[in-house]
Order: C-alpha cells, then structure tokens, then sequence
C-alpha cells in the first residue's frame, strides 16, 4: 500500500529485511572481569517458507521496531514458551509457519533466553556493587580515590551490560514473535483437507448444475459488469449492479440486525489502518513476494498504512494500549468494513465471479474477554450461535468445519469455518468463520483488563480476543443466487429468483430482477 494516496501492491516490490543480531552468548564473568565485545552484525536468517495465500491471516516475521508505532513493544510470555520446548516445536511445525531460524527455533530462543537471565543476573551483581561504593564514598573512606576510579569501571561495565542486554532482548523478542500461537486441543493436524465436520444443517442440498453458476445468472440479469470494473480497476474488482446491489445491502442490513439483538455494539471502522497494526493482529503487511496487503505510499516520516485485509484489524485496534475494568467484560463489537485482498498466486475457478475478489464487504464480529474460566471458549460458542442465526435465516445448506492446525494462520488457537453448498460451483464454499485468538493479539497490541479481585505479584492480566464473520457478502451472493434462482424447464433460462423472507423487511428494491425479456420474479420464500 502506499502513501501519497497511490495504491500500489506490497510496497512497490520492496522486501523488508529481518534485522537479526548474531545472538549474545555470553561466558560467566566475575563482575570485575572485562566483557566481551558486542556484536552488532545482523547476518540474515535462512529463506523463509511462505504461507497460504488462500488464508490472509500471515505469519508476522518482522520485527515491531520496523514499523513506526505508538505502541509498546509486544510483550510475549517466554516462560510459556520455553515451558516445553518440544511441544512448542511440535506446534510451530505443525502449522507449517516460516522457519527464519530453522528447525531449531525454540532452541535459538532457549538460549536467549538463558542469556538475558545471565545478564541480568550480572547487572544486578555490578549495581548492587556501585551502591555499595557509593555508601563508602559517601562515608568519606580513607581510600576515597580508589573508590571513585572503582565506581567509574563499575558504571562502565553496567553501561556495557545494558547495551548487550538491550540487544539481546531485541533479539529475544524477534526470535519468539515468530512463533505462532498454541493450537487447542480440539484442532486436527494437517492441511484443509484434514478439517473434520462437526455439524450439518439446512435444507438438503440440491444437485450440482452447471446452470446455476451465479456469474452466468449475474451477466443473464445484467447484475454485474466486469468489462467497466477491467477498464476502471482491474479484474476482480466487479461492479454489483441493480438486483444485486440492493442484496448487498440487505444482507449486511440483516446481519447486523441479528449481531446487534444479540448484544454487540455497532462500530463504523476505519478500512485504512497502520502497518503496525495489522502486523500485530497477525497479519503481514509486506512480505518479499507482495502476496497480501495493499500498501498506502504515503509521506516520508508518516505512519506507514494499508488498506485493511479485514475489519478485524481496526476493530482489534480500537482496544489497542487500553485497560478494560473486569466489570464490563466482555466487551462485543459488530463492524462493517470493506476487505482488501491482494490474492496473489489465486487462480483457477475460484477466481470467476464474485468468490474471490479484491474488495468486498463483510460484516465482523469482535471480542474482548477475560483469559480465565473458559470464557473464551463461551464467546466462540456464542458467536457460532450468532452465526448460525445469520445463515439458517437464508435457508442454505450448510456444514460447519473444526479447521486443522494449517489453517489457523498465526493467530487462533481453534477455529470454525462455516461453509454453504453452492451448485453452481460444485463445491461447498466457505461463508463464516470464527477464531479463538487466546492473547496472542492482546500481547503484541497490550489490551489488558483490572480483574475485580487484583493480584498485584502478577500485574495486569491480558485479555483475549476472538473474531467471527457474521457475513462475507460476495460469498453469500454466490450461495442465494446458485441456490435459489429458478428456472424455466423448456428453455433453462432463469425466470425468477427466491430469496429468504428473512431478509424482505431490509428490502427497499422492486419485487423483479432483471429487465425487458430476461426479466425474472422476485419471491420471498
């Protein structure tokens, strides 16, 4: 994205550099002894492995201080971390997240870690030291002169602990934001295809039929115009028109309707946001092949933007650097926001019509809670809920999916997806989905909360955060139009075209679609 206003994919081209420091392993020294040299080479780590582009949730490899941010650093649970090293190896491999470190990337951390702790250690030693000196100064000793020279080295040395100890924080901190988040226990291993069905409702779905391709229905009733978006945009950036319009606003208009009765607070985002920001949801706003994020070149000294991939970042950002009182957790957000897609690499059938495309409409939903007594797990059981209300309202035949640990991106620890059959395509397409994010995102943005009952030996805790799709509104076109479009059996034309009567009361168009002699019959069934 870029940043005069000009749109450009992933930073013209510009591929961002890691910045990692030769690691810090320092001998044991008395605390009198001389340090070794720091090092401030920044050798490159090996190649990185690329996600998915189908999923735009992306593994964030760089670092925090590479983006202009008001933030504090992340800060990452490292004991949690190295707890069990062996299963937090086990865990980054098995979400096939980018190894810059290699295989032994848990082990690179252990021994930062260990080094900050030995550098610590030995930074506490040469103060307790230099208090000690500054008592016998402060006395008038006999030896007053020595002591003085000794307080000088004493504060040399603390000075060059600090720096090495600044570095191998910064080193530490890079290392461990690679990790991607712990997946629960209910999520299978292994690729989408290992995803494993947990619940089937709606109607029984029709037979696949090469007729009900919604592009083919879309151009029959003129709803779409693809030559104007190619010279205008570009392809994958349609035009809805007529019809299909007035869908689309009804459709965010009923999903709204049914998040707001179930007690989410309507928010208007922003579609622009901060790098920073998207980078600490989880999302990579450059990467060295351009594959996900549009850019926003803007001045030079000014924040660097993007155009948000989901409205999950901004409403993520509007509990960024804040303290929650418990008392008014959970705190539940419905927000609508266009989507920016780059979809690098996307090819073949999916990228006809409106299943995949560059800019959509989608309506979110967002969740702040507390991380203790299973309340995460409640506020992903109750978006499901919402989300199940949503699509049974627009009587699809649906599955809803337990998605396995390559799907999860680098944020959830469990996640739904929520698919509708559409017999045009042939496929089951995926509509909604919910993410249990754990504090992964309330780490790396600092949304904390005062619990009721504070602890004060262990600080504010972190809240955690889930999101959901109540609507992905390209992807419930497809489902209506494929499945509901009626046709006439002589001439398989479509004639009309059967709506859910769920979505009527949001309905402010005529009740046919199309014009002249392709003109159909609008029904609420």
């Amino acid at each position: 994205m870029s940043r005069s206003g000009t749109l450009l994919l992933s930073r013209s081209q510009r591929s961002f550099a890691t910045h990692v420091k030769t690691p810090l392993l320092l001998p044991v020294n008395p605390p009198d002894a001389p340090l070794p040299p720091s090092s401030t080479s920044s050798p490159k780590p090996p190649s990185t492995s690329k996600p998915s582009s189908s999923n735009p949730s992306t593994f964030p490899l760089t670092p925090s201080t590479s983006f202009q941010s008001t933030l504090p650093k992340p800060r990452l649970d490292y004991a949690a971390l190295l707890a069990d090293p062996a299963r937090t190896t086990a865990n980054h491999l098995s979400r096939k997240a980018p190894t810059p470190y290699g295989s032994d990337t848990v082990a690179h951390l252990k021994r930062l870690r260990e080094t900050q702790l030995l550098l610590l250690q030995k930074l506490e030693t040469v103060r307790a030291k230099q208090k000690e000196i500054s008592t016998l100064i402060k006395n008038n000793l006999a030896d007053r002169d020595e002591a003085v020279r000794q307080a000088k080295k004493l504060k040399a040395r603390a000075g060059e602990y600090e720096a090495n100890l600044a570095a191998t924080e910064g080193e530490l901190l890079d290392v461990a934001l690679v990790l991607p988040n712990f997946s629960s226990a209910h999520t299978p291993l292994g690729p989408e295809d290992n995803a494993v069905e947990i619940e089937r409702f709606g109607p029984t779905p029709i037979e696949e039929d090469k007729k009900r391709d919604h592009l083919d229905i879309a151009t029959y009733w003129d709803l779409v115009d693809n030559e104007a978006s190619g010279t205008v945009t570009g392809s994958s950036w349609p035009y809805l028109k007529g019809t299909l319009a007035l869908l689309e606003h009804a459709l965010v208009n009923y999903a709204l309707a049914i998040a707001i009765r179930n007690g989410y607070t309507p928010v208007s985002p922003p579609d622009v946001i901060k790098q920073d920001i998207a980078w600490r949801c989880g999302f990579q706003p450059r990467d060295d092949s351009n594959s996900q994020i549009y850019n926003i070149e803007t001045q030079p000294g000014s924040p660097e933007l993007c155009l948000a991939g989901t409205a999950e970042i901004p409403l993520a950002g509007l509990f960024a650097n804040k303290v929650i009182d418990e008392s008014s957790l959970p705190k539940r957000v419905v927000g609508v926001g266009k989507a920016f897609r780059a979809e690098a690499g996307a090819r073949g059938s999916d990228t006809r019509g409106l299943y995949r495309v560059h800019q959509f409409t989608k309506v979110e939903l967002f969740t702040v809670c507390q991380g203790e007594d299973g309340m995460g797990d409640a506020e992903m059981e109750r978006m499901r809920r919402v989300q199940t209300e949503i699509v049974k309202g627009l009587g699809l035949s649906v599955r809803v999916l337990e998605m396995p640990t390559e799907e999860l991106g680098a944020t959830a620890t469990r996640k739904w997806d929520m698919e509708a059959w559409m017999p045009g395509r042939g496929k089951w397409g995926e509509i909604t989905s919910t993410s249990n994010c754990t504090d992964y995102q309330s780490r790396r943005l600092h949304i904390r909360y005062r619990p009721m009952t504070p602890n004060t030996s262990t600080g504010l805790p972190f809240a955690h955060t889930l999101n959901g799709t109540a609507g992905a509104i390209p992807r419930l076109l497809v489902a209506l139009l494929e499945n509901g479009t009626q046709f006439d059996e002589q001439t398989g034309k479509p004639v009309g075209l059967d709506l859910p009567r769920g979505l009527e009361r949001f309905w402010v168009g005529g009740e046919t679609v199309g014009e002249g002699a392709s003109e159909g019959q609008i029904r609420w069934v």
